[in-house]
Formats: C-alpha cells, structure tokens, sequence
C-alpha cells in the first residue's frame, strides 16, 4: 500500500512518476513552485478550516498537480515528499536558487537597512532565501528584504548538535502540523532540529520511527544517551541525557524538557507504552 501522506495519487490524478503504480484517471508531470509566505499551510483537505498536516517554509519547493477555483494548489514538498493542500497565494514561479537559509530561531525582514523600520515579514529557521548582496550588518534578498546576516547561514551549514537545536525550541506553543517557533508538534520538532544539522528525516513520529537510526529494546531506559528517540504511538521525545528528555506534547501545550521516568510513567497512563527508542549514527 501507498502512503497517502507521501503519494500524489487521488482517484482522478496523479502524477505522472507514478503511472503504473497506482489507479487513476489522468497522470500529470506536474509543475514546480516556491514557497513566497513566510510559512504555508499544508492541509489534508482545500479548506482552511482542514486538519494542518504540515507547514512549508519560505523559499520550499513543491510540485503542483492540480489547482482548483477555490485558490487551492494540490502537490508535493521537495524536502520531505509530504503531500496536501497549498494556498495557491502562497506560491509563485521560481526565480533564483536559494543562497542561504535562516539559522535563528525566527527573525525579522525590514524593507530597508535600519531595525527601527517596520518588518516587512517574520521568518522561520529553516526558511530559504536569495542573497544579492550586503549593506553592513544585513543581507539583502532577491526581493530587497533586509535581513540581519547574524541570523542566516550558507545552505551548507550544519549544526553540530541537533538536540541543542531541539532545546532552543523550550517554550515553543504546541501546534498540530506545526514546524517552526511561533508552533511546533512533536515530529515537527525532531524534523526541523534534525534538519538544521544536515540529517535528512522525515515529518511524522511514525514514519520517524520506521526511517531512522538503528533500535535499542524499549525497556533500555537506563542505557538512554543525548540523540536517542523515544517513541509512543503517536508521539517522539529527544534524548538530552540519561534523565532528561525535550518533547513538544500537548500536555503541557509546548516544547519542554522534562524527567523521563516521570513522562514515561504519566504517558502510560494515558494509555500508551513507550513503542521504540531509536540510536542516530
């Protein structure tokens, strides 16, 4: 079976790379696109009141398959090949290939080299753009948005410590389908820190599960070291030592780091028992 999540495929299209595969009506090539909002949404349905599956950043590629009148663009991420419901408005032709990414938690775009100006927009780590040149302390992008250099970095750059990454996230809001600072879900949060340091990964805890890292048994608590995943169903925490784990969870409707024991114990009673702890590298 085809994953729905990660297969562009509906009764009446798909894309053209998966003739044969699957049953549809028309299969289409599809067109590329970027992402021009600071973040979009990326909804299992064409309504803004559907389930947010998952948010595409600024400068994020996606290929489009279908369109309809309602200002909904059907299609697929390139960073991690999830698949939903776009706001047509928040794409546009590419012009030029990124040049750098945002490394700071979030920061601001002024329309000119001052930060007493009104910020055009707010960008999410993770975010791409085209750098054209530089005014003192800003970098200066395609569309002549003024960002401060401090808080970009080359699109080669990796962090060395992706739970670091995680922990800068402390006291984020839980969001469902949420991937940057101002809201972020659990996979999300282990998606976007992984990916600041340069380990591809995939969006949800399940898929996660399944794709990463190598499995330790699930009653080697005691045997936990910073990196390590733990999953519930549903549900992935990051490993900050041997005690301590950070985990967006709506518990506590936010990104925090807490005691495992205690977490473990509190999950369970909810009903869920720890399902894999998974060893990167």
């Amino acid at each position: 079976m085809h994953d729905p999540r990660l297969t562009p495929a509906r009764g009446d299209i798909a894309a053209k790379y998966l003739e044969g595969m699957v049953q549809a009506e028309r299969f289409v090539t599809g067109e590329e696109f970027e992402v021009i909002e600071p973040i979009a949404p990326l909804r299992e349905q064409p309504s803004s009141s559907a389930m947010l599956m998952t948010q595409a950043l600024r400068g994020e590629r996606v290929t489009i398959y279908d369109r309809n009148s309602e200002g909904w663009a059907w299609g697929q991420l390139a960073s991690d090949g999830y698949v939903g419901w776009l706001p047509d408005a928040a794409l546009a032709r590419p012009v030029a290939a990124s040049t750098h990414k945002v490394s700071a938690l979030r920061t601001f775009a002024f329309p000119g080299p001052s930060i007493k100006l009104p910020p055009s927009d707010t960008l999410a780590m993770g975010s791409r753009v085209t750098v054209t040149r530089e005014d003192g302390t800003f970098a200066i992008t395609r569309e002549g948005q003024y960002l401060p250099k401090t808080h970009l970095a080359t699109l080669d750059h990796r962090e060395p410590d992706f739970v670091a990454v995680a922990e800068r996230f402390v006291d984020t809001p839980y969001l469902w389908g949420g991937k940057s600072s101002l809201g972020i879900d659990c996979s999300g949060l282990v998606q976007v820190s992984l990916t600041a340091a340069g380990i591809g990964c995939p969006r949800d805890s399940d898929m996660q599960q399944q794709g990463l890292g190598w499995a330790l048994a699930s009653h080697e608590t005691n045997k936990l070291q910073r990196g390590d995943l733990i999953f519930w169903k549903g549900h992935v925490a990051i490993v900050r030592d041997g005690s301590t784990m950070v985990h967006a969870n709506a518990h506590h409707m936010a990104t925090v780091i807490e005691a495992i024991k205690p977490a473990i114990v509190r999950i369970k009673q909810t009903g869920s028992e720890v399902v894999a702890i998974k060893r990167l590298g």
